[in-house]
């Protein structure tokens, strides 16, 4: 197959995802999903856009990182604080604040010099020393009070973007963007480098490869995107605070989700936070108000035994066997 054959066929195949990740997310809206389900539903989707956040960085780059609260924390009070102080539209205030998380990661490339756990943990220190600049620079920040008097979501051309409504369908917009970028970014060429440098980072560097820029540039990408869904969720809830905004929640479940679903492919950290969210949210918490977590701990565990590739995984094993007995049958 021709180079310009194989493009078209992974674009077709890029759309079709696309297309049915934007069908399967407004099903919910075509049901008549409650408020209250919305609401649930869009903490839901920004997990899983911080699930992609994490996987970018996890599978293409090979580190995992204990510490995107810093790049979500960063990019919720950026954008807080541009449109407040600054009067930058609230739309254009949450992609600069993915570039403000964006600068914020270069604070850590002297930990791209590490490897595995010692990588993870020096990201999660990083995410602890902004949450304490945070808490300190009261002057900019509010301090431990917070931010509560920012600009919510817009009505654009009569969509009200602060309703529940107008909300899930941004976010859900965000997250099938960032879905497209992976992509894009796993097809390429720089995708195949990374994966190759997750394998064997000294042997890819004696075939020239530059794995300190490329590790960098997933870094900063993976901040990027955080740090927008962080901006995103800031202006959704309307106040913030540093316990909140570099919650060790914002790291933990998104691994949690990217894990169950499959972090090595790309729709399995989005369905994998959905899927591990709702269920924490709507039967853990039914069957065991407190403590509810126990439950997400045997679930997660279980799929791990189970099915080591996640959801996604275990989803294209069924349909492989299923397809197999088929064309066994005909």
């Amino acid at each position: 197959m021709s180079d310009t054959a194989s493009s078209r066929l992974l674009s077709g195949r890029s759309l079709a995802m696309a297309g049915g990740l934007v069908v399967v997310g407004l099903l919910p809206l075509a049901a008549g999903a409650s408020p209250y389900m919305l609401g649930l539903l869009i903490s839901s989707l920004i997990l899983a856009g911080l699930g992609l956040s994490w996987a970018l960085l996890g599978n293409l780059g090979g580190m995992v990182s204990f510490g995107h609260a810093a790049f979500f924390g960063v990019g919720s009070y950026a954008s807080a604080l541009l449109a407040a102080k600054l009067g930058v539209p609230v739309l254009l205030a949450i992609p600069l604040a993915g570039g403000v998380a964006t600068l914020s990661s270069l604070a850590m490339l002297p930990a791209l010099r590490l490897s595995g756990p010692y990588f993870a943990l020096a990201i999660l220190a990083y995410a602890q020393i902004f949450r304490i600049l945070a808490t300190e620079a009261s002057w900019l920040t509010g301090g431990a009070a917070g931010l509560q008097r920012f600009p919510g979501l817009p009505t654009v051309f009569g969509f009200n973007f602060a309703e529940r409504h107008g909300s899930y369908v941004l976010v859900l917009g965000m997250v099938v963007l960032c879905a497209l970028i992976y992509v894009v970014i796993r097809r390429s060429y720089v995708g195949i480098a990374l994966r190759a440098i997750a394998e064997s980072e000294d042997a890819t560097r004696v075939v020239g490869v530059n794995s300190t820029l490329l590790k960098t540039w997933m870094l900063m990408l993976s901040a990027f995107i955080a740090g927008m869904f962080g901006a995103l969720n800031a202006h959704i809830i309307g106040f913030l605070e540093p316990d909140y905004a570099f919650s060790g929640i914002w790291s933990v479940m998104p691994i949690i989700g990217a894990v169950f679903g499959g972090y090595r492919s790309v729709i399995g950290p989005v369905f994998g936070a959905v899927v591990i969210y709702m269920f924490d949210q709507v039967i853990a918490k039914s069957l065991i108000p407190v403590g509810h977590q126990i439950l997400l701990g045997i679930v997660l565990a279980g799929m791990v035994l189970l099915a080591p590739n996640g959801l996604a995984g275990l989803v294209g094993r069924i349909f492989s066997r299923t397809g197999g007995k088929h064309h066994a049958r005909a």
